[in-house]
This record gives C-alpha cells, structure tokens and sequence, in this order.
C-alpha cells in the first residue's frame, strides 16, 4: 500500500502515526509539504513552492478560499509529480486547513482521503465574539467573512472520504450534515517521553538562572502569546501572583506573532501591549520571556513546572495542556470548552473562570503555597493522559480507521 501524506508543516498531527508506519512492511510512505518546512524529511518527500499568485486579485470576502485553492493547486502538482515517479496512493492523510487536499482526488480519483478536520467556524457558540474586550469589529460584513472563511473547509470536507477530529467539541463545532464523517481520533501524547522527572533542570536562554523541581516555578506555554489563550488574563494575574509569592518566577514559552484572531496594533505586540499594562506592578527579573525553545528543552520546563497555567477562548485544545498533564504538573486551566472535555476540577486539575483574573492569581498563589496539597491532583493530571491520550492508545486507534492491521 502506497500512504501519502499531505501538510504544509509535515510531520505536525501525523508524527506519531508516521513514525509508527515507516518501517512496516509492504507500506510505502510519501510527503507532500511546502517548500519552506524547516522539519527534516524523513520519508521521500515532494516540496511545493507556494506564493500569493497575482493573476487577477479577488475581492476581499473571497481571498481566504482564493488562498487555499493556490495553495491546493500548488500541493497538486507536487502530487504528480509524486505520480510521475510511480507514487500511486490507495491512502491520502492531510489536514484540510490550508487548503493542500483540495485537489488531491484529482490526482488521485481511486485514494481514500482523509482530512484532520481541527476546527469549523461560527459567529456563536465559540472563539468569535467570546472576550468582550475585543467585540466583533465590521457589523455584519464581519460575519460574511466568517461564513467564506469556511468554504474552503466545506470544499475539502466534501471530498474527503472521512475526517479526524482530536476532541468531542471540535466535532461539535461542525454541521449536524457533515457529522457521519467525522471520527473522534486524538493524535496522541508520547507518555514516555513527556513524564514526571525529579532530576531536570531547566536554564534561562541568555540567563545565568537555573530551576529545578522544586523551585517555585510558574509556565506559561503557547505558539504565540496572544489574547486567544489568554496571555492577558495571565499578565493581569501576575502582580497579585509574585507579591504573594516572592520567590516564584514566570517562563513563558511563545513567539511574539498572532497565530489566531485579529493583529495588535500597527507596530506593536500583543506580547508588548500587555506587559506594558503592568510593566510597573512586577519584578520584571523573576519574569522570563523565552520565545520559542527547543522541544527537548520545553520538555524539561514542564517537568520543573510548580504550577502550569493553560487558558484559551473555545477554540482548538493545545497539545501543550496535554504534554503538561503527562508531565505531571499542578495544571490551573479555564472553564472553556474543550478544556471541560479533560479536565475535572479539583481531581486532576483546577479550573477557572477564563475572564476570572483574581481567581487564576489566588488559585495559582495556593497551589505554589500548599504543593502537597496538589500531589494527587499531579498524579491524577497524568494518569489521564496516560490512560486516554497516550500514543499505545491512539495509534491502535488511527490503524483501525485506515485499516492498517496492527503489527
């Protein structure tokens, strides 16, 4: 059986069950990915150069489907050429985000297609006009372009023989219709890998300091820190947190772009915006922006953590609150869907009110204050993830959606 593999940012959701199907006999495995994936190939791999095309400019409320199908028509020809050096696949895997499948059975008419389906836009119910410190900006023409922004994933639905969703509201998010396609399949969390250690440290890049389990240390983890998972809510606990707590430090893990919602100011940061707002409240050395590290290094953070904060609008759940949990850290998290799907309050971890700022700073200052208190709840965080999220269980999962007999 020829498998191929379709993301821009390949291995991304599919590492686990590429990784476990490289070697199996009578598979044979391909990419396709975009040009500017910094990930090292380690399947045959077809690149595709993808850039805006300039033929004909569409309107503004169609540019979000226009960008797709470049993008798809692009990821078609590398497919044939993938179909030119006898690549013929009975199995496509792709994510239908950007566009890439768009095209795929076109190329392949006889493939079986399947699409991770991450997330399905709407005007009520989930990330749009959730925070009301950022309304809904443009009226009604605001929602047109929420309702295109979906047409490329309806486009990709269609075609898809079946789609993935990692958690039980993310399927919900998508119309009653398209619900027979979709399959509850979680990408999985390496257990052994991401675990409790006693022994790790973790140095500040560009800092002579040095934590260990132990320390009093706070985490804060995302793509980008943006107010999409709640990086405001967490900088406006933080006064009350360190004068409460004067030997706690804060390590934050993110970039410094938007990876959801709408862009900060012309000029600024999200990151700069809100620190500034208190800026003046804190000690600014017990505060460390570290942007994006090394996964081994983010794995070593974690397991030094006292207490991992994990906020977000309803929106996509981020592996890191799983990879938190599996590492066995005092998680305090938002009351927001699909947190609710994993996290029971006080059994293995502490829920807030997103918008609860003096609850995320109290809640945080007693678990650094009372540390024994939390052991069963650390010990619980992980047992979830080991018994429901760990790649032993997901993976068997994957090999029976695609038919993949178990080794």
């Amino acid at each position: 059986m020829d498998i191929l593999f379709v993301h821009q940012n390949f291995p991304a959701q599919f590492v686990h069950l590429a990784r476990a199907l490289e070697d199996r006999p009578g598979l044979r495995l391909a990419v396709v990915t975009h040009n500017d994936n910094e990930q090292r190939d380690f399947l045959p791999t077809a690149r595709y150069k993808w850039e805006q095309e300039r033929a004909g400019k569409p309107a503004p409320i169609a540019a979000n489907y226009a960008l797709r199908a470049s993008r798809g028509r692009m990821a078609a020809k590398a497919m044939i050429a993938l179909r030119q050096r006898g690549i013929n696949p009975q199995l496509i895997i792709g994510h239908l985000g950007w566009g890439e499948t768009l095209f795929a059975k076109d190329v392949f008419p006889d493939a079986t297609l399947v699409v991770h389906a991450e997330f399905f836009y709407s005007a009520k119910g989930a990330d749009v006009g959730f925070d009301p410190e950022f309304p809904l900006r443009g009226g009604i023409e605001r929602l047109f372009e929420l309702r295109a922004k979906n047409a490329a994933i309806l486009a990709a639905i269609n075609d898809a023989d079946f789609a993935v969703v990692p958690t039980r509201w993310q399927a919900s998010c998508f119309p009653p219709y398209l619900q027979s396609k979709l399959r509850l399949v979680h990408e999985g969390v390496n257990t052994e890998l991401v675990k409790p250690n006693p022994a790790a440290t973790y140095r500040v890049p560009g800092a002579n300091v040095t934590f260990k389990r132990g320390d009093e240390v706070i985490t804060f983890v995302n793509r980008n820190l943006e107010p999409y998972r709640g990086y405001h809510i967490f900088m406006r606990a933080l006064p009350t947190i360190l004068s409460a707590r004067p030997n706690a430090h804060v390590v934050m893990v993110g970039g410094d772009s938007t990876s959801y919602g709408a862009a900060p100011p012309a000029g600024k940061t999200w990151k700069e915006i809100f620190l500034s707002e208190v800026r003046e409240q804190i000690p600014l050395s017990r505060v460390h922006f570290v942007g994006k590290i090394p996964y081994m290094e983010y794995v070593s953070l974690l397991q030094i953590s006292a207490a991992h904060i994990y906020l977000t609008y309803p929106f996509v759940l981020s592996w890191s609150m799983l990879e938190a949990m599996s590492a066995g850290v005092a998680l305090i998290a938002s009351s927001t869907p699909p947190v609710l799907e994993v996290v029971e309050h006080g059994a293995n971890g502490v829920l807030v009110d997103f918008f609860d700022v003096d609850g995320l700073a109290q809640s945080t200052i007693d678990v650094l204050e009372h540390p024994h208190k939390y052991v069963a709840m650390r010990q619980a965080a992980r047992k979830t993830i080991v018994e429901r999220y760990d790649t032993s269980v997901c993976l068997p999962q994957w090999l029976k959606l695609l038919r993949i007999p178990e080794v």
